[in-house]
């Protein structure tokens, strides 16, 4: 990892390590939870330590991270969440927008933490 910014986050829910998180109430509070689809409103990556609900998680927010994958994804790909915040390949749908938290520095298989570019403010759409 080469993180350049980490911020605490309470947590809103249990998070694992290496895991892409989301604001869980957008509206009512900067707490995190993991992103649960590849359209919720990323925040960044947890770093190497789980997280109960109610403490504080570290987030990276940029920078270098490592994060878990949910799927195989090839080095170079712009990666999404899936359902239990592991990060998949973003595959672009017409007219439809998701989140990016960045790009893969590395091939991998689901399970395998591989390293990542975060570029979390990016939003793919298809065309």
């Amino acid at each position: 990892m080469i993180p350049t910014l980490i911020r605490a986050f309470e947590a809103n829910a249990a998070i694992a390590a290496y895991k892409i998180v989301k604001f869980s109430d957008v509206a009512a509070s900067s707490k995190v939870a993991p992103a649960t689809t590849n359209a919720d409103p990323f925040v960044g990556v947890t770093g190497s330590l789980a997280t109960a609900s109610g403490d504080m998680a570290d987030v990276l927010l940029t920078g270098i991270a490592l994060v878990t994958l949910g799927g195989t994804v090839t080095a170079g790909a712009m990666l999404t969440a899936d359902a239990s915040g592991n990060a998949i390949v973003a595959v672009p749908t017409a007219a439809v927008f998701m989140s990016v938290i960045g790009r893969a520095l590395a091939p991998g298989v689901a399970g395998d933490v591989i390293e990542v570019l975060l570029e979390n403010s990016a939003f793919y759409r298809g065309t």
